[in-house]
């Protein structure tokens, strides 16, 4: 009898733990949370992007591509930056080290968010934005059917994408404490003038 309650103690202990290790509430909350925003997000671009000039499409989906780059950049130097020059920061007072160090004591989480979540709304951002662009040329300059233009547009989107974050790959490592401190530096003044504190809701 002794042993059943020592086995079912145990193991309620061992399911406490790996929830907590692998910060499943974290997992559960950032899914629902954005096959919603997903899917306000497609349909919000979708109808905005239909009414805007070609021009201004192209501008757009220039500065999605490099959101998701960026994104990705500041989610990889999270991982790879160490908290250790932060501590040193926050004790001589910097502004920003603290918010570095809650960062960082997240990084899973972040790294998440910035990679995987922002990075497949920027990629539907872009599929949206591109197909804006085909639809919106009422006239083509050359001979080519449409089709065949949004496979080439769809192309060197994801041409540009990953060969931006592969570039971005390579700044995120050798500059890791750099982007990060400047990316706590931005979240503590948004802090501090919005009264929004995006990390604290993040946190385990």
């Amino acid at each position: 009898m002794c042993r059943d309650n020592k086995n079912t103690k145990t193991s309620s202990i061992g399911l406490s733990n790996l929830w907590e290790k692998y910060n499943f509430k974290w997992v559960i909350t950032i899914t629902v949370w954005t096959f919603f925003l997903a899917i306000g997000i497609s349909i919000s671009s979708e109808f905005i992007l239909n009414n805007t000039q070609v021009f201004l499409a192209i501008i757009t989906l220039v500065i999605i591509i490099l959101i998701g780059v960026l994104a990705d950049i500041i989610g990889i130097a999270v991982t790879f930056a160490s908290e250790k020059p932060f501590h040193a920061m926050a004790a001589d007072r910097v502004e920003g080290a603290k918010y570095a160090i809650k960062l960082l004591k997240n990084a899973g989480p972040v790294s998440n968010f910035c990679n995987d979540v922002i990075g497949d709304i920027c990629g539907i951002l872009s599929g949206v934005a591109g197909a804006s662009i085909i639809v919106n040329l009422r006239t083509l300059p050359f001979s080519v059917s449409r089709s065949l233009l949004t496979i080439i547009l769809s192309g060197l989107v994801a041409a540009f994408t990953v060969g931006g974050k592969a570039i971005g790959k390579g700044i995120a490592i050798s500059n890791a404490h750099t982007i990060v401190f400047n990316t706590a530096r931005f979240l503590n003044f948004i802090y501090r003038k919005t009264g929004i504190e995006i990390i604290s809701s993040i946190r385990r």
